[in-house]
């Protein structure tokens, strides 16, 4: 958020929903330690357990309306229209945001990948240089989709690359389309998120579940819905009729998305954006005081990007671990679920707390150097100081 604005508690509670659920699917998966096998699943409702396991993808498509909806805010707030957005501050300060920790990241990732660390080293038809090249241009997707699946630990970067892709080419609509011009063009795009999947063939699963377009028209919507609240402001009443709509679309979605698929002409991903959208409006409008039982939620929101980068470590070793005292039984999978989000919350600050370090000591060195020219004498200058008498 901008400097001027405080954290939205909401906001980041409802990104700590979307990033624990995309914790869990990575656990629960049917091939790592599904919940339904396990004693718990016997207790428990299918249709829970599946709802719990099996939206990270969804929950990927909140974190694009997120995005694009905190992103515009931030916009509209420092230059009071997007038409005056400053390109070279907003590609400086995502450069500042995403690149430290994704290079600390893809550190990591490469040497374990070099050491031939199952999970993290490249298939037979990938290479440790095509992936770290891909990552690092955010063209990601494009090689998976020609190499087939990543591993899994890289796998996740696959979302970075189309929110990445999406902001070199946003300011510049700004400044090139006139208002009326640019929502028209969001629009389209936003409308057009069911007809983009559908023109991406199934039979390529990697590239029908990662293809740019439809993610970049989730972020749509999140744009479209920053640019509805800053100029409708709902009251209080209306704004928790509005959460309460928005609420009830994403968990349709969530927990029956099977039969809105079936019985709404498969119209999920539509109702998830806009539910996410209408919570994001009454949030911003009518911001929730910190509830205390709540704080590791808006916790989680605030740390999701470090949680979503670094997570799958915690994922992969907790599997392994897992599997080398209990061997392949699924009885006990449940217990470890809590475990690993604790481990991937402690990684998560400890990542945070690094970068903080190596921002305080980079603005150091800057500063050193700045002072270091400032005293230098200019031609002709003595160093030495005259006495005042």
């Amino acid at each position: 958020m901008d400097a001027r604005t405080p954290r939205n508690f909401a906001i980041d509670c409802l990104r700590g929903v979307a990033i624990l659920l995309v914790v869990v699917h990575h656990l629960a998966l049917p091939f790592r330690l599904p919940l339904a096998p396990s004693l718990l699943g016997a207790w428990v409702p299918r249709r829970l357990t599946d709802a719990v396991s099996f939206n990270g993808y969804e929950a990927v498509f909140m974190f694009f309306v997120i995005s694009g909806f905190l992103i515009t805010t931030r916009l509209l707030e420092r230059h009071g229209d997007l038409r005056r957005v400053d390109l070279r501050g907003f590609y400086l300060a995502r450069v500042r945001r995403i690149a430290p920790l994704l290079l600390v990241v893809l550190t990591v990732l490469t040497l374990l990948a070099a050491l031939g660390v199952p999970d993290f080293a490249p298939s037979s038809r990938q290479s440790l240089g095509g992936l770290l090249g891909s990552a690092l241009t955010f063209t990601f997707n494009w090689y998976e989709g020609r190499t087939g699946w990543a591993p899994a630990a890289w796998d996740v970067l696959w979302s970075l690359s189309i929110e990445e892709v999406f902001y070199v080419g946003f300011p510049l609509l700004c400044l090139a389309l006139p208002r009326p011009l640019l929502v028209v063009a969001l629009a389209v795009l936003a409308l057009s998120l069911l007809p983009l999947r559908s023109l991406v063939p199934v039979s390529n699963e990697v590239w029908w579940e990662k293809a740019y377009l439809p993610g970049m028209s989730a972020i749509a919507w999140g744009v479209l819905a920053a640019l509805a609240a800053r100029r409708w402001k709902p009251g209080a009443r209306d704004a928790r009729a509005l959460a309460l709509f928005g609420g009830f679309c994403v968990l349709l979605v969530i927990g029956w998305g099977d039969l809105v698929h079936r019985h709404l002409f498969k119209s999920g991903m539509y109702g998830l954006c806009l539910g996410t959208c209408a919570m994001l409006i009454a949030f911003r409008a009518q911001a929730a005081p910190p509830r205390a039982g709540l704080n590791w939620l808006a916790r989680m929101g605030r740390l999701s990007y470090e949680l979503y980068l670094s997570h799958m470590v915690i994922v992969l070793g907790t599997v392994a671990l897992y599997r080398a005292l209990l061997g392949p039984s699924q009885a006990w999978t449940f217990v470890v679920y809590v475990p690993a989000v604790i481990a991937s919350i402690g990684l998560a600050v400890a990542l945070e707390r690094l970068m903080a370090r190596l921002g305080a000591f980079a603005a150091s060195a800057k500063r050193t150097t700045l002072l270091r020219r400032s005293s230098r004498p200019s031609p002709g200058e003595t160093t030495d100081i005259a006495p005042d008498h």
